[in-house]
């Protein structure tokens, strides 16, 4: 009928993933508790733990899937607030990598320490 076909089509599957690479290799940061985190606090139509989402982990990269209406910018919120949480907002940026996926690199730190070495007072 026209409503299944109507139905379907709105009914695609959205796959974003966060790339974990460099600080889990590092051991600054748990792959396995930011999964959890993200299975927790990720909330479809005010409600938390929907069944149209899933979140899975493979080696350091996070991967979720929908099927309802899901936005890569609160994923990037998400991210953020666990890394706030976990006192790595000051190493660590959310950093997009192509259409589907985001990466956690580091600050380059070599270029603060630059500028402060040139505002010494005289």
């Amino acid at each position: 009928s026209a409503f299944n076909e109507r139905k379907t089509k709105n009914c695609r599957l959205v796959t974003f993933s966060v790339d974990l690479t460099h600080p889990s290799e590092d051991g600054i940061l748990d792959s396995a508790n930011f999964e959890s985190f993200l299975r927790e606090r990720i909330k479809v139509n005010g409600k938390t733990g929907s069944v149209g989402m899933t979140v899975g982990r493979t080696r350091n990269r996070i991967n979720i899937s929908s099927r309802t209406s899901f936005s890569k910018r609160y994923l990037k919120y998400l991210t953020k607030k666990y890394l706030k949480k976990n006192n790595l907002r000051d190493w660590l940026k959310v950093v997009t990598s192509d259409r589907e996926t985001y990466e956690l690199r580091y600050f380059n730190i070599l270029s603060w320490g630059e500028e402060t070495t040139e505002c010494t007072l005289t």
